[in-house]
């Protein structure tokens, strides 16, 4: 199989059962016109990271990694009226690019983005005390995400949802050898998840318009 197979694969599943929406084509088209990088989930796994939020019942949702604020999106409609979502964005003019594609899916009063190191507004925002997030999206730099698991899970609770995207590397990821801080970091979080007693998790291979890649969930269970 190709990559051109595994794309048509994807456009295909997208336009029977994800279909198209203004609002997150224009916050592609505005993500672009403004340069961010192309780097954000395809449509049907936007639609997946919603229908999970969704099976969960989420009604507190933490995103780390923002880009242009397409999943935060996908995300921000599974929550209720009353729902809420936190998302995190390193680069002040990804967020600010993201907050106006927030505000036209006119999700504003159920999204914030704070701007910033995500370890650095991990810790503020647990000094704020916050109900415990249902659900929480990674997907942000690789080399960081064991800090960024451990503090989703300090900010969970029992049956919370932590996902966390790219962690496949190409394949990469089974080699000790590698010297990429992105594999490095990856390994990192899998010995990380597999010494956690708190949680439960797999991890799942996937290939489409986004190549070969894939993602770890985990639930928390005690």
């Amino acid at each position: 199989m190709t990559q051109a197979v595994w794309t048509e694969v994807d456009r295909y599943f997208t336009e029977r059962v994800v279909g198209s929406d203004p609002a997150l084509d224009g916050a592609l088209a505005a993500s672009n016109a403004a340069g961010l990088p192309e780097i954000q989930v395809a449509p049907n796994q936007g639609k997946l990271l919603q229908l999970m939020a969704q099976i969960r019942g989420a009604r507190r949702i933490l995103e780390i990694g923002t880009l242009g604020g397409y999943s935060t999106i996908w995300l921000a409609r599974a929550l209720p009226h009353d729902g809420r979502l936190v998302t995190m964005e390193y680069d002040r003019r990804h967020a600010e690019v993201a907050r106006a594609n927030i505000a036209r899916a006119g999700l504003a009063d159920r999204v914030e983005v704070r701007v910033g190191a995500a370890l650095d507004l991990l810790p503020a925002l647990a000094r704020e005390r916050p109900e415990p997030f249902d659900l929480t999206f990674i997907d942000a730099d690789k080399q960081s995400n064991t800090e960024y698991f451990r503090w989703a899970l300090r900010l969970s609770r029992v049956g919370s949802v932590i996902i966390v995207d790219n962690v496949v590397r190409g394949g990469r990821v089974t080699d000790p050898n590698s010297d990429d801080p992105s594999v490095v970091g990856t390994r990192r979080l899998f010995d990380a998840l597999a010494a956690e007693p708190r949680v439960t998790a797999t991890a799942i291979q996937t290939v489409g318009s986004k190549s070969y890649d894939g993602f770890a969930m985990a639930v928390v269970i005690s």
